[in-house]
């Protein structure tokens, strides 16, 4: 999800700044570690969040994360809802501090009480980022890719948690 974020955002000529896991060049983009998140943050305008879920990326965006973003910065989080902590996030937006755009959120659904529905600055769609009539072309698409290098025997690409 990170790469294909980077790919629709690259015509907008964007500085992008990459964080994953552990550091390293990828595609001749140099890749941030997570052990920087803290350095990296006082200067993003734009966290997007594509991460993962899991036990390592839970909250790692948290009161101390949003307490070092600039004022006015926005968090999108289109990754998995437990990334962001909830309950930071809606103070932070709730003091004017910062926005978000929630294509996830934790919990999921969001209940119908939860003061980001009404904050201004907060824009909920309800996980369906990905829903378009590109969808099914481009799952199609993976599949066969995925198949071919099977058969070529190949690993597949896009493997989350590869088996050991």
């Amino acid at each position: 999800m990170g790469k294909a974020t980077a790919a629709r955002l690259a015509p907008f000529e964007v500085r992008l700044t990459v964080l994953a896991h552990r550091a390293r060049v990828e595609d001749d983009i140099p890749v941030h570690g997570s052990d920087e998140l803290a350095a990296l943050l006082p200067d993003a305008e734009i966290v997007i969040a594509t991460l993962p879920g899991g036990d390592q990326t839970r909250h790692l965006i948290d009161d101390a994360a949003l307490s070092l973003l600039p004022d006015g910065a926005l968090i999108v989080n289109v990754g998995r809802g437990a990334i962001v902590d909830t309950d930071a996030l809606a103070d932070h937006v709730g003091r004017g501090r910062i926005r978000a755009a929630l294509d996830v959120t934790d919990p999921e659904p969001l209940p119908a009480n939860h003061p980001l529905w009404t904050l201004p600055g907060v824009l909920i769609a309800p996980h369906v980022g990905g829903a378009s009539t590109a969808m099914a072309p481009r799952i199609a698409r993976l599949i066969r890719r995925q198949v071919e290098r099977m058969l070529a025997g190949e690993a597949p690409v896009n493997v989350v948690l590869p088996a050991s």
